[in-house]
C-alpha cells in the first residue's frame, strides 16, 4: 500500500483510507463479525487511516470501530472523527465541541484521535446548520486548540462543504491541518477549472489552497455517494442516496451522468466505473488519502484492487475530460 505524506502533519497515511460512514453503512449496520474481519483485512493490506463521526448512526460507527480496534490491537493506525454542532449549541460552541469529543473518545476506546474534523458546512455569514467563517476561526479553532494542548487530538480538520469562497478563506488561514474535499469524476473542480456552465458546485481549485497552506487532503464523495457505480440500486444496509453529492442536485441524475462515462470502461481504461472513479481520485498529487463508502466486504476488496492498479493514465484523464464537456449547459 502506497503511503503519502499528509500535508504538514508529517503523518504517512495510506492512499486508501477506511470509510466508516453512514452512506455505505457497513460500520453502522453491518454484521459485527464481518466488520472485524474486514478491518483486519484492511490493516493487513496496509490501510492505516480510519474515518468516522458521531453522526454516523448516532455513535454506532464509533462504537463498532472502537470495539474492533480494541480487539485487534493494531500496532499502528490513525483515526479521524468529527463534530457537527447543532444551531442550538452556537451560543456554547467550546463546551459543545468538548462534550462531543469526550463522547467520541469513550466510544472509540481511545485517549486521543489523530484528526478531529469540524463537520458543519461553512459559509460567509452562517445561519441554519452552517457556521460562519468568523465562528470557525474565532470560536471553533480556539476550542480545538485547547483540546490539542490537552493531548486529546493531534491535528485540526474540517469537512470542506459549504460556500467555496468561505472554505478557501478558512483553509488559507492555516488554522487547520486537514480538509476533507469533494473530488470525483463528475466534479473535479477542486483540481481544475470547470467548463463554462458546468452543472456542479465549483470548488475553485481548492487543491491550490490546501497545497499552499500545507493542509492534508482526505478525498470524499469519490464515488459520488454510489452514483459512480452506474446503478440506482442501493444495498439494503446502505443509507439513503445523499443529494447533492456529485454534479447534479439529484442522485438519479448523477447516476445518469455517470453512465455517460462508461466509454472509459469500454475502451479499456478500467474494468468498471467504480474502478475508474477510485483510480481517478488518487491521480491528483494533492490527495493524501481517499475514502470509499462500504456496504460489504467485497466493496472493500474492489477498492483495494483498484488502488493497487494505481492512478489512471493521462490518456484516460484526457478521455474523461472530453466526455465531461458534454455536461456543460445542462441543468444541475
Amino acid at each position: 500500500m502506497q503511503l503519502r505524506t499528509f500535508g504538514r502533519s508529517g503523518m504517512q497515511i495510506s492512499v486508501l483510507g477506511f470509510g466508516c460512514g453512514a452512506v455505505g453503512g457497513f460500520m453502522v449496520r453491518g454484521d459485527p463479525a464481518e466488520q472485524e474481519r474486514t478491518v483486519a483485512r484492511a490493516l493487513a493490506a496496509g490501510v492505516n487511516y480510519f474515518d468516522t463521526a458521531v453522526q454516523y448512526g448516532d455513535g454506532e460507527s464509533e462504537n463498532n470501530l472502537g470495539r474492533v480496534l480494541q480487539k485487534l490491537k493494531p500496532a499502528h493506525f490513525f483515526v479521524g472523527t468529527k463534530v457537527r454542532l447543532p444551531a442550538s449549541d452556537y451560543r456554547r460552541i467550546a463546551d459543545a465541541i468538548t462534550a462531543s469529543l469526550e463522547g467520541s473518545l469513550a466510544r472509540l476506546h481511545l485517549e486521543r484521535v489523530d484528526i478531529f474534523h469540524l463537520h458543519n458546512s461553512i459559509t460567509a455569514t452562517g445561519g441554519g446548520p452552517a457556521l460562519s467563517v468568523r465562528q470557525v476561526l474565532d470560536e471553533v479553532v480556539p476550542a480545538f486548540e485547547r483540546l490539542r494542548q490537552q493531548g486529546k487530538i493531534r491535528f485540526l480538520g474540517l469537512t470542506a462543504v459549504g460556500e467555496t469562497a468561505a472554505l478557501n478563506q478558512v483553509i488559507d488561514s492555516r488554522a487547520f491541518d486537514s480538509a476533507q474535499v469533494v473530488y470525483n469524476m463528475l466534479n473535479p473542480s477542486a483540481a481544475e477549472a470547470l467548463p463554462q456552465n458546468y452543472p456542479a458546485q465549483d470548488y475553485g481549485r481548492m487543491f491550490d489552497h490546501t497545497k499552499a497552506a500545507g493542509v492534508g487532503v482526505v478525498g470524499i464523495r469519490v464515488l459520488a455517494g454510489g452514483a459512480l457505480s452506474g446503478s440506482i440500486e442501493r444495498h439494503p444496509i446502505a443509507g439513503p442516496a445523499p443529494e447533492p453529492i456529485g454534479s447534479a442536485m439529484s442522485y438519479d441524475a448523477d447516476v445518469e451522468r455517470g453512465r455517460r462515462l462508461m466509454p472509459l470502461v469500454r475502451e479499456g481504461f478500467a474494468a468498471s466505473l467504480t474502478e475508474a472513479a477510485t483510480r481517478f481520485a488518487l491521480s491528483h498529487p494533492a490527495m493524501g488519502t481517499i475514502l470509499v463508502g462500504l456496504a460489504t466486504p467485497q466493496q472493500f476488496e474492489d477498492a483495494l484492487a483498484a488502488v493497487q492498479k494505481g492512478p489512471l493514465p493521462q490518456a484516460a484523464l484526457d478521455r474523461l475530460s472530453a466526455l465531461r464537456q458534454a455536461f456543460s449547459g445542462e441543468a444541475r
